[in-house]
Order: structure tokens, then sequence, then C-alpha cells
């Protein structure tokens, strides 16, 4: 193949490392990470990111500073502390994040380069097989059935 962007391979050690590490992280935070929302939940709850986490900061910082002018229903320790682990995981979230975007990346490109080389082999047994090449059919005839994106209606209708 003339664009080939990556030609590496992860030992199984590496893997193993890798997922080791994950599992680490996972264990490491095992108390924290207790809530999964449903898609709803995410689409309807309120966001942090950059700008409104120095809005939280700064909000809970007059209100420490202000008790006056704190409404007596807020709880200024626990909106404190919730700040505190959502500034702290919102750091692990970016490293981890960065990374995820590097995996999903060279996952693209190898996985396409992949691909790629699978249907040049697979059009150069199906032209084999029209030509009778000893073999080719029966390899053509299983790839056939594979071929991603055919449908049931495909299908039937090349059956005809």
């Amino acid at each position: 193949m003339k664009d080939n962007r990556i030609s590496e391979v992860i030992t199984p050690e590496q893997a193993a490392a890798a997922i080791s590490s994950i599992e680490a992280l996972k264990t490491a935070l095992s108390h924290v990470l207790i809530i999964n929302l449903t898609n709803e939940e995410r689409s309807d709850m309120r966001k942090m990111g950059d700008k409104t986490l120095a809005f939280v900061q700064k909000a809970l910082e007059y209100a420490q500073q202000n008790p006056k002018l704190t409404p007596n229903f807020l709880d200024l320790a626990e909106a404190q502390k919730d700040y505190k682990l959502s500034s702290d995981l919102y750091v692990i979230e970016q490293k981890l994040l960065t990374s995820l975007r590097a995996v999903e990346d060279v996952t693209m490109v190898a996985g396409s380069e992949a691909y790629a080389g699978a249907l040049m082999f697979y059009h150069s047994v199906k032209g084999a097989a029209r030509s009778n090449e000893p073999g080719a059919q029966a390899i053509y005839d299983d790839l056939k059935q594979r071929y991603p994106g055919r449908t049931k209606k495909a299908k039937d209708s090349s059956d005809l």
C-alpha cells in the first residue's frame, strides 16, 4: 500500500500493562466513580467546563466571604466539596481525553489501512474467481458473506 501511515505493533506485555494501568485508575477512584447516568440525565444536567469552573470557584469564594448574602438553604461546605471533586476530576478527564483521542486516531488509521488491504485482496480474489482460478471461488464465497454493508435485501436480490 502506498499510503501507510502506521506500521507498529503492541506486544502482549504492553497491552497488559496498559489495561493494568486503566484498572489501577478505576481502583484508585472506585470510591468516586459510583454514578452511571442515563443519556437523558446527561443531556438534562448542567455541565462544567473551563469557564464554568472559574465561575463556580469565584461564586463559592464570595459565598464564603459574604455569609449574609449566602442563602441558608445552601450547604456551602458541600458545594465547595463538590467543586473540589469536580475540579480534581476535570484535570484527570483532560489527560484521559487527550490519550483517548490519540488511541482513537491510531485505531482509525490502522483499521482503515487494514480494511483497504482486505478490500484489495477481496477484489483480487473476486477477479480470480471469475477467471476460474483454483480455490478462488471458495475464498470469494466465504468473504462475500462477510462483506460489510451488505443488507438482507441486497443479498436477496443478488441471489435472483
